[in-house]
């Protein structure tokens, strides 16, 4: 069996995805020599770096919460396989080596490198804005599991919480363990409480 359209034929013209990756390969050209930096001439082969900040940036995009649900789409999702840069046979990498790739990357601070070259893409073809806006933080939804929080060893004393006239309220009493900046909220008409970013309009 053979198909003659190839995996980049299957993606839209129009998909906001492709001016994505045109910028983001833009700004990997300019990183060339940190990346090459980051491979070792012994040992296992590992994730080429480029292709683990492609994934990365797809879990920003698309809200994936977890690597093994990236995995589980790169399995079958042809867009997300052709953005990060594998063929149709390729094989997924295993979620663990994929984890430990990428938070070396992190703390080597090349995510940062990349943010930083991809806004110079962005300001060289006018598309950055001046423009003022505010974003209620409380909105948006954060990345800590709700299995993440946990009591807190300190809670405020009744009269002392952060609530209305010192009322003790449930971010005061729980904390997430992986990312304390992030509390419960609850939208209005919705009684169920959910992760979100700390912060006021």
């Amino acid at each position: 069996m053979y198909s003659y359209v190839t995996l980049a034929q299957r993606i839209p013209a129009d998909h906001p995805a492709r001016a994505i990756r045109v910028l983001v390969d833009r700004a990997l050209q300019r990183m060339d020599a940190q990346l090459e930096r980051l491979y070792s001439t012994t040992g296992r082969p590992s994730i080429a770096p480029e292709r683990l900040l492609r994934a990365t940036l797809l879990m920003v995009l698309f809200s994936i919460r977890s690597e093994r649900q990236l995995m589980e789409q790169m399995n079958y999702n042809l867009l997300f396989r052709w953005f990060v840069g594998l063929e149709m046979d390729d094989p997924v990498w295993d979620v663990t080596v994929f984890t430990k790739n990428r938070e070396r990357l992190i703390a080597g601070a090349v995510s940062q490198q990349l943010l930083s070259a991809v806004l110079d893409e962005a300001r060289q073809h006018d598309l950055l804005s001046e423009e003022h806006f505010t974003v209620d933080g409380t909105l948006i939804q954060a990345w800590a599991a709700a299995r993440s929080f946990k009591e807190k060893s300190d809670p405020p004393a009744p009269g002392s919480g952060s609530g209305h006239n010192g009322e003790v309220l449930l971010r005061d009493k729980v904390e997430s363990t992986t990312d304390p900046e992030h509390g419960f909220t609850r939208r209005p008409r919705r009684t169920r409480r959910f992760p979100a970013i700390r912060g006021t309009p």
